[in-house]
């Protein structure tokens, strides 16, 4: 250590105490950085991974533009024959939709009932590659006929399998009593797992001729799904359409019509970043209350040094370069038991919920069946950047008053 430079050597030697190894202090202060930095990356990579999924999981189930009209849309084909004649359009596919009664074995429940053109659909949603039960083969599903597809947690919940049939009330049949309209019995011929509980839990799919005779609309549809064939170019295929279409038709983006949960996520992941940060502020004040205890301790040495010639900026290196190695120390330790708890974070979960039964994270309300997580490394520059920053900073004013301190001050006191 005798090679190192003497700011650098002073300054570790007064991190380390006499009579102990290490200052209690110290150790407190490095506690509550690494809690800080630590919780910090765990808060804003499951929020990221929230993010993440939550896109994942949307497009799954819905195309990239969604063109509707104000009512029933007539001469769909038409209109998408145009569509598909757009510059980066890759699939063009139409549907009904509507919230109907549904009964099976004289359970009522509230569903969501989508009809879809099963020689169409493959070129927006694709339902076939999330059929887990009744698929005719690999990457199929059955839409012919009277048939139905329903999510896994809807079959759960309510006790359906593969053949169950399922009688259908529409608005038709409820909202016309002059004329006495049967219910449309559907047979479930597969069953489909989004990976997202709202769709999995609400949605039917049927054909889209099965669904406009429910509805009573004949053959208009309400809407069209667009797909694209970039991902990153949504935006212009977009405003493209917008201006090739006449109205009152109108594309919209996935973004668009599904503003509110991305809104809602991007909202939570900033106030979480700026509650957690007062933690590392907290453990800043820890380190100040630190170092001025050991600028008051070494006076005499103080006064001493600069007797010998040190200069103000000399002692003002000693004492910065404390609070310094303390954010660096706990920086680096945060940031390895934060990965390091991101890593097994569902193994601890499934622990806890069969040890306990309690359900951290339920499926129910955050959508999601695994706590999802993705560690950006500009969000882990900005935490760890930002923990640096504000040890230094704590470390600045008691180090600048042991710089100003005056030699023949210090000496008289002792």
């Amino acid at each position: 250590m005798n090679s190192l430079p003497p700011t650098l050597f002073l300054a570790l030697r007064y991190l380390r105490p006499r009579r102990t190894f290490v200052s209690v202090i110290t150790v407190i202060s490095v506690l509550g950085v690494m809690l800080g930095v630590m919780v910090l990356i765990i808060v804003i990579s499951v929020m990221t991974g929230f993010d993440h999924d939550l896109r994942e999981k949307i497009l799954g189930l819905n195309p990239h533009i969604t063109v509707t009209s104000i009512g029933p849309m007539r001469a769909w084909e038409e209109k998408a024959a145009i569509i598909e004649k757009r510059p980066h359009i890759i699939g063009v596919s139409p549907f009904v939709s509507s919230p109907v009664l549904a009964k099976i074995s004289g359970r009522p429940f509230a569903p969501s009932l989508w009809g879809v053109d099963p020689q169409r659909e493959k070129q927006t949603i694709n339902l076939g590659r999330f059929i887990i039960e009744g698929s005719k083969g690999a990457g199929t599903v059955c839409l012919e006929g009277e048939s139905a597809v329903l999510g896994v947690e809807m079959a759960r919940r309510n006790g359906i399998v593969i053949g169950d049939r399922l009688l259908i009330y529409s608005p038709k049949n409820l909202e016309d009593r002059k004329v006495a309209y049967l219910p449309t019995e559907l047979t479930v011929t597969g069953i489909f797992d989004s990976g997202m509980f709202e769709y999995d839990n609400q949605l039917i799919f049927t054909s889209l001729e099965t669904a406009q005779d429910l509805l009573g609309i004949g053959k208009l549809v309400q809407g069209l799904g667009v797909m694209t064939d970039n991902l990153e170019g949504v935006t212009e295929a977009q405003k493209d359409l917008n201006a090739t279409l006449i109205p009152p038709l109108h594309a919209r983006t996935w973004m668009e019509m599904n503003r509110t949960h991305f809104s809602a996520v991007a909202v939570e992941k900033n106030l979480m970043f700026f509650l957690l940060i007062f933690i590392i502020i907290v453990a800043a004040f820890g380190i100040t209350s630190n170092l001025i205890t050991v600028t008051v301790q070494k006076r005499r040495e103080i006064g001493i040094l600069k007797a010998l010639g040190a200069t103000p900026g000399n002692i003002l290196s000693v004492f910065l370069i404390q609070g310094i190695a303390v954010g660096v120390i706990g920086t680096v330790m945060g940031l390895v038991s934060g990965l390091a708890i991101l890593h097994y974070r569902n193994d601890f979960l499934n622990f806890l919920r069969v040890r306990t039964g309690f359900e951290l994270f339920p499926s129910e309300i955050y959508q999601f069946n695994m706590l999802p997580a993705q560690t950006s490394a500009g969000d882990i520059a900005i935490i760890c950047g930002s923990a640096f920053l504000i040890c230094t900073l704590a470390g600045l004013f008691p180090a600048w008053r042991a710089a100003r301190l005056q030699p023949a001050t210090a000496l008289r006191d002792y």
